[in-house]
């Protein structure tokens, strides 16, 4: 005699749990995407009124046609290229050294690269301001001297993001086997870091890169206290002195910060794709 299986008494039980679970899921998700999609569908609607009883890219011509906002964005896409730059420098070879050579120190380095996270912002700047604006350590005496002091602080806000995509760039290749078989050709320490280490984490390097570059053109805080002319104090000057204008600044914001991870979520999916052909 055959049972059908909707007579066992299970399986009604079994198909409810599930269906609630999707149902919470769903319910979540969409409230989730909601409470960030109404706000910003706002701002966007209201960008769009610059004009009287007209929806257009009014505010959008304005804000383009401002003689400091190319300057701005050009100075803060600078200094997210020298952080980046600056960061890599220390943080790929820190965290190739601790997994070839030191690997109970990993503890210790991954504390160090989340302090970013634990010190506040207006705690690290005004801290800064106040170790660098008297000899030896004058550095905040010139805007140029300031802008050099920002970037180190760009490249350390980087470390929590960039030292963990690096390190998981690097557990993903045999760094011991490679290292060996560079040394055994007679490359030095150098010649194995460019020429070895660095195009096998172009993934992990990219993303760390866009990460450390969504961050600072976006930055508010340190560049506003040290009286830097970036895309942040731009922005809150912006919006002082105009209505709408301010609204379509934090429409390119998201926009080039999405396009950011964009470009992160389009190079690690086709890693990873790659990875799962093999």
């Amino acid at each position: 005699m055959t049972v059908s299986s909707n007579s066992m008494p299970g399986a009604s039980e079994k198909k409810a749990p599930s269906r609630s679970s999707r149902f919470w899921a769903w319910l979540i998700f969409i409230l989730s995407a909601a409470y960030f999609l109404v706000p910003l569908g706002a701002t966007f609607y209201w960008s769009l009124k610059a004009e009287k009883d007209i929806l257009g890219f009014e505010a959008y011509k304005r804000l383009f046609a401002d003689s400091n906002f190319l300057p701005a964005f050009s100075q803060s896409v600078v200094n997210a290229a020298a952080a980046i730059f600056l960061s890599l420098l220390i943080i790929v070879p820190t965290a190739y050294w601790v997994t070839l050579r030191l690997p109970k120190l990993r503890p210790v380095v991954e504390f160090i690269t989340l302090l970013p996270f634990v010190i506040p912002a207006v705690v690290l700047v005004f801290g800064l301001i106040r170790l660098y604006s008297r000899p030896p350590l004058l550095w905040t005496a010139t805007y140029e001297s300031s802008r050099v002091l920002l970037i180190c602080v760009y490249a350390a806000l980087s470390f929590p993001y960039m030292f963990r995509s690096v390190d998981n760039g690097l557990r993903a290749i045999d760094v011991r086997s490679l290292t060996e078989a560079a040394q055994s050709l007679g490359a030095n320490w150098v010649t194995i870091l460019f020429r070895v280490i660095f195009p096998n984490l172009r993934v992990a390097l990219l993303s760390g890169a866009l990460l450390t570059f969504a961050i600072v053109i976006g930055e508010l805080t340190i560049a506003l206290y040290m009286a830097q002319h970036t895309l942040g104090p731009y922005m809150a000057d912006l919006t002082r002195s105009k209505v709408y204008e301010p609204s379509a600044m934090a429409i390119v914001s998201f926009s080039v910060t999405w396009m950011a991870m964009g470009v992160i979520q389009l190079i690690t999916g086709g890693q990873g794709q790659a990875t799962g052909g093999h």
